[in-house]
């Protein structure tokens, strides 16, 4: 019953699937609803999640990140190829209005209007992470063979600096390559010990009849 509600519609009588094509079309209605009752201005309605933190400026309140809101999409632009959208949103505690882009240049978001940023950000090159390589020196690295034996040579001493930090995390990583092994070697020990426990508990019970003790005994110690 269920499976049939899923994939069966119902087509009204003067439904003319030649005049009309689609129910949506003979509804006069979209196949998103209300979220697309702005696609005329080039506006679509969507669920955005906040990319960092942030404070309103409306309430001054904080917002954090991953926080969602439906948002007005909507493309402002380009860079070269890649498309710019814009974001709007209602703030949640307030009626200020939140306004953030794409930034497809440095691969983040930005605050348009409504907004500050909590300021989270630190030098990627410090933390030695990956740094995104600029349009313009791609092209450079592609046409200027100069620039490209310097820049391959920068890369080859940066490789030579991080190589013992590689070695390291990589003889570290090897030692839990095999599973198979170190699951077995975790099941043997804890076979051991679990026969060393029953024995201790055998000898205390013994005991503990010989003497007739009716107190639990302690571990032995050396002292």
């Amino acid at each position: 019953m269920g499976e049939r509600k899923g994939v069966n519609k119902y087509y009204p009588p003067d439904f003319n699937p030649e005049k009309h094509g689609s129910l949506n079309r003979f509804h006069n209605s979209h196949p998103l609803r209300e979220r697309a009752r702005k696609l005329s201005q080039g506006i679509l309605i969507i669920r955005f999640e906040m990319p960092y933190n942030i404070w309103c400026d409306g309430c001054k309140n904080h917002i954090g990140m991953g926080v969602r809101y439906n948002a007005e999409k909507k493309k402002v632009g380009n860079y070269y190829t890649t498309p710019i959208y814009r974001f709007r949103m209602k703030c949640h505690l307030c009626v200020n209005y939140i306004e953030m882009q794409t930034d497809p240049a440095n691969c983040d978001y930005v605050i348009v209007s409504g907004a500050q940023r909590k300021e989270e950000r630190w030098d990627m090159a410090a933390n030695e992470q990956v740094l995104t390589t600029e349009h313009e020196k791609k092209q450079k690295l592609e046409t200027d063979a100069m620039f490209r034996l310097e820049h391959g040579e920068a890369d080859r001493s940066a490789l030579r600096k991080a190589l013992p930090t590689l070695s390291h995390i990589q003889e570290a990583q090897s030692a839990w390559k095999d599973d198979f092994a170190l699951n077995s070697m975790l099941r043997r020990r804890f076979r051991e010990k679990k026969k060393a426990i029953q024995e201790e508990e055998e000898r205390d019970q013994a005991l503990q009849a010989k003497a007739s003790l009716a107190i639990p005994l302690v571990p032995e110690t050396e002292d």
